[in-house]
């Protein structure tokens, strides 16, 4: 069991092993699009690549959702299988939001031996998702 100054530190170098991996500029949060993000995220249980739609009009957060969620057989042919998608998932806050994810079951942050397989399928499943968002950013911003 780690501290929690030790569990910051171990998270940190985590990243940064990650970084200097795969040294590039993920697109994240330079979506072009308010509260629409790509993320990725790890615990010691899983790991995640993460679609957040977090606007607080409910119209348009339902609205981005729909236009990937349209896109659906596309991203799943063509980019990447086995997205989960929710409209309405909740966050450990309360808040409502879209979310679209794959994870990786299994692995553990705070285990140097699953940073590999943990580093590959974030640089696999996110460049996936940006390479598709990057043919389909147009239909996706459309939202009226």
């Amino acid at each position: 069991m780690y501290s929690k100054e030790e569990t910051q530190k171990l998270k940190r170098e985590f990243w940064v092993t990650f970084a200097e991996k795969y040294p590039r500029k993920w697109v994240l949060y330079d979506t072009k699009i308010k509260d629409f993000s790509f993320k990725f995220y790890v615990d010691n249980k899983k790991a995640q690549v993460l679609i957040d739609i977090e606007h607080r009009n409910e119209e348009l957060r339902t609205g981005y959702f729909e236009k990937l969620e349209a896109l659906k057989t596309i991203l799943d042919e063509e980019f990447i299988k086995d997205l989960v998608f929710e409209k309405n998932y909740v966050l450990e806050n309360g808040k409502t939001i879209s979310r679209i994810w794959i994870e990786k079951l299994g692995v553990s942050v705070s285990n140097r031996n699953y940073w590999d397989d943990i580093f590959s399928f974030y640089n696999q499943k996110m460049n996936a998702l940006e390479l598709f968002y990057s043919e389909y950013d147009d239909f996706i911003k459309d939202v009226d």
